[in-house]
């Protein structure tokens, strides 16, 4: 006899699945897919090379939606038939393949939903991060420098690719600063969950005590934003230095004074790159990350003037501790905003953190997307 827990999850499925066909407008996606597809065959494609690169991750991202969708829909359709032959012939090894099955199309629906949570105006973008070591000295550095190796393995594990825009060496060990950009379809998306301050306790491996730190990092993440977005500038108010570059990202180190920092004065955003090899390229970068920072900041005073209208209390500044790792006198990674916790701290240094971004995204199903 199948169980009514089965029949009940085939039904909550397809009340999903029509739900998610309402909102995904499948005939508008199949429009812009040919939309996409006779741009591809112009002549002039190519000539863009990083446009025609845009419209090709656009176009694979949007066909696998509706491929997605496509084929949980068929595998329910499946299931639903699998259904009644199940309970005409009383098989006892086809209701047991049809509850390992529905229990799968469930699952898969739920990391359909997560997908699509990726919704949002920016979402969509490259992603710029950045680190940046509290007061601690070489304690402080090290985690920022731990940080960065897990950040870039997981960009790795994710298919992205990363560039390092800027990269400050620690005055013993680690990192004053580390500054990459994300290449990836939903790279924001993603690492918007990872915004905030990461707390680190350990014993210290600089301290002949053998005493237990408390380290802290901010990590801020911002979407590349693209050309086509206006951010007003004003020549006044900026100052520009150049230095030499150094560290993971200057392979001419010390031969030219390429590297730029860019300060624009009136907010006091510092922005720098040392990656390309002409003092040129690398402020065109750094004007490009100032760009998006501006924007990422006049976004936040705006949200903050409507959580002040709604009358909201939260806290909805970047720079409050989401998370923390312990190393000691226990093994745990927790974070604070979803109660998501692992003892396997060693994992999540590799690059692990699907569960702990997983998390944040489902945390705001139910919550006003513009906020």
């Amino acid at each position: 006899m199948i169980d009514s827990s089965v029949k009940q999850d085939l039904r909550e499925m397809a009340a999903k699945l029509q739900n998610l066909r309402g909102s995904l407008d499948l005939d508008l996606k199949q429009e812009m897919i040919a939309n996409f597809e006779e741009k591809m065959t112009a002549p002039d494609f190519w000539d863009d090379n990083d446009k025609a690169q845009g419209i090709i991750s656009e176009l694979n991202a949007i066909k696998s939606v509706v491929e997605q969708y496509e084929k949980l829909q068929t595998e329910h359709e499946d299931l639903e038939t699998m259904l009644e032959l199940a309970d005409e012939e009383g098989d006892s090894d086809m209701v047991a393949e049809l509850v390992g099955s529905v229990s799968s199309l469930v699952a898969s629906v739920g990391d359909f939903e997560l997908q699509l949570l990726l919704s949002q105006p920016y979402d969509k973008l490259n992603a710029i991060l950045e680190l940046h070591p509290g007061a601690g000295g070489t304690e402080s550095q090290d985690w920022g420098q731990m940080l960065y190796r897990m950040y870039t393995r997981w960009v790795e594990k994710r298919g992205f690719k990363y560039e390092i825009l800027d990269y400050q060496d620690g005055d013993e060990a680690g990192i004053k600063s580390a500054t990459i950009l994300v290449k990836g379809y939903n790279a924001y998306g993603y690492l918007k969950a990872e915004k905030g301050v990461h707390r680190l306790v350990r014993i210290s491996p600089f301290d002949a005590s053998g005493r237990r730190h408390t380290s802290f990092v901010s990590c801020d993440i911002v979407p590349e934003i693209t050309d086509d977005i206006e951010v007003e500038i004003r020549t006044e108010d900026l100052r520009i230095d150049t230095y030499r570059a150094s560290g993971a990202g200057g392979q001419h180190v010390n031969k030219t004074e390429s590297a730029i920092r860019i300060t624009h004065i009136p907010t006091g955003i510092v922005v720098a790159c040392q990656q390309e090899r002409s003092q040129i390229q690398n402020r065109e970068r750094a004007m490009k990350t100032l760009r998006s920072k501006l924007y990422e900041k006049k976004i936040e005073e705006q949200q903050r003037e409507l959580a002040e209208i709604r009358g909201e209390q939260s806290d909805i500044a970047w720079g409050s501790q989401i998370r923390s790792y312990v190393f000691h006198p226990y093994s745990m990674v927790k974070d604070h905003r979803t109660s998501v916790e692992t003892g396997n701290v060693g994992a999540v240094m590799d690059g692990d953190l699907d569960p702990f971004i997983d998390g944040y995204l489902r945390s705001q199903i139910n919550q006003d997307p513009q906020s």
